[in-house]
């Protein structure tokens, strides 16, 4: 079986998942795995699926002729992470521009590889300010301990919380 990932994005309307499912389906396709959000007017999202090598030109080019959607097709490999040396993690602070490149570059420079990452900006009435908010997995090299990216990613500033799950 061939591993496909798509990434998808067009005009926000109702049916869009059932395109797309449809097509996949029709052409063998099984649907493995999916991210798909409603974005500033637009769905957008990433699916994982797998076909048989003979079904996969005609599925690839079946869509591309969605028209509804823009779908980018890439070639996936077999991959396994080690569960045992990932960290998930709830980071919540005052928002403000750059901070997911603070975040991403303390774990870069750690080593750390992200997994998943989803974030948006929260309204604090309380507060006064926006709240950023992401929740996060990340694969940990061999010898880095999860208090070490907690704490580097405190360090960011006085006002983030990093909550591990």
């Amino acid at each position: 079986m061939k591993q496909l990932v798509l990434t998808i994005i067009g005009k926000d309307k109702a049916g869009l998942v059932e395109q797309l499912a449809k097509v996949i389906n029709e052409h063998q396709g099984n649907w493995m795995a999916s991210n798909l959000s409603h974005l500033a007017g637009y769905f957008a999202g990433i699916v994982q699926i797998e076909v048989a090598e003979p079904d996969l030109a005609q599925l690839t080019t079946a869509l591309q002729q969605l028209t509804d959607l823009d779908v980018k097709v890439q070639h996936g490999q077999q991959t396994e992470l080690d569960k045992s040396q990932q960290l998930r993690f709830v980071i919540t602070g005052n928002d403000r521009p750059g901070i997911v490149r603070e975040l991403s570059s303390v774990l870069s420079h750690k080593g750390a590889n992200i997994v998943a990452f989803e974030s948006n900006k929260q309204s604090a009435p309380n507060w006064g300010v926006p709240l950023f908010h992401a929740e996060a997995t990340v694969q940990l090299p061999a010898g880095l301990h999860r208090d070490d990216v907690t704490l580097a990613l405190e360090a960011i500033a006085t006002d983030i919380v990093v909550d591990l799950e």
